[in-house]
């Protein structure tokens, strides 16, 4: 059982998801962005989303499927969120910042 989305507005394209606040965006621009070509487009609109939205919400746009096949390019664009949505989907807690970016 899943429960209903925060709004049922948010199946309709031309609302103004609540989770984009700081965009001009629609529920329809966020559905082309997530089907974009461009891999990093994609992961940073799918970082939005997980980030800011509810997590009912957040699977009217996205399979965990989708967001495991993208978790590289987008756990950066999760802030606090990384090890709570990597635990939700089973995946190894992330190291961040990358190991990388200490030099290592």
């Amino acid at each position: 059982m899943s429960l209903p989305p925060t709004s049922q507005d948010l199946l309709e394209p031309s609302t103004r998801p609540y989770f984009l606040w700081w965009l001009d965006a629609t529920v329809a621009d966020l559905r082309r962005h997530l089907q974009s070509e461009d891999l990093e487009e994609r992961a940073y609109w799918m970082g939005a989303l997980l980030r800011e939205a509810n997590s009912r919400d957040v699977w009217l746009f996205v399979t965990p499927e989708e967001v495991k096949a993208l978790w590289p390019l987008l756990v950066r664009h999760l802030g606090r969120t990384r090890e709570r949505w990597a635990w939700l989907l089973g995946l190894p807690a992330p190291q961040w910042p990358p190991a990388e970016a200490h030099g290592a």
